[in-house]
């Protein structure tokens, strides 16, 4: 009887796997024909500058809302969001606690990480992104994970795509966000051939 009910337990689970495996294709294949909602995550130093000169090159029109997500405190980054966006009303500026503050050690960034988590469920739900797009900074690290949960916990939301874009002072070795994050993006893009591995994409420099 035990056994049976196990069988039957983990059946169930197995074939919700596939479904959302299934029905995740089916949306990838859809050619979309409204804007994507896009997030992105910019970190404090050269992420913000690196991910901001990326930006430059996109057509907006093609991503709206736009959601800039900083850290608490990073008021560079926000200062150079708004340059970047001109007035434009499409966009806003969301703050969550930093995962990890500069000479923080690894065992009390658990807890703020976890505290950025908790911040990160309401953003996400609500703002529903299509696309989230980040380029090493720790605040990102909450946020796709996040993401994931919800595309895996809630298949009927359309599924948020993880674009992970390692940064380009990373020559021989990925950062340690970008070793958290390689098991969950969608696409992790590297920009020096040495760096290049199965599940990682070289396409040079991006800026």
């Amino acid at each position: 009887m035990i056994i049976g009910l196990i069988a039957i337990f983990g059946a169930t689970i197995f074939s919700g796997i596939c479904y959302r495996v299934w029905k995740r294709r089916i949306r990838d294949r859809e050619k979309r024909t409204s804007p994507v909602r896009l997030m992105v995550v910019l970190g404090s130093g050269g992420h913000s500058g690196e991910m901001l000169k990326i930006l430059q090159k996109m057509d907006f029109s093609k991503y709206s809302p736009r959601c800039y997500v900083v850290a608490l405190g990073d008021e560079s980054s926000c200062t150079k969001a708004e340059d970047l966006e001109s007035g434009s009303k499409d966009h806003f500026i969301e703050k969550i606690y930093r995962s990890r503050k500069l000479h923080q050690s690894y065992i009390s960034s658990i807890f703020s990480t976890l505290w950025a988590t908790r911040q990160c469920i309401s953003l996400i739900w609500n703002f529903r992104p299509d696309l989230v797009l980040c380029n090493g900074p720790g605040t990102c690290v909450p946020v796709c994970i996040v993401a994931a949960l919800f595309s895996i916990l809630f298949p009927s939301r359309e599924h948020c795509k993880i674009v992970f874009l390692e940064s380009f002072c990373r020559v021989r070795s990925i950062s340690l966000t970008g070793k958290i994050l390689q098991y969950i993006a969608d696409l992790f893009v590297v920009q020096w051939p040495e760096l290049e591995g199965k599940d990682k994409k070289y396409v040079g420099r991006l800026f």
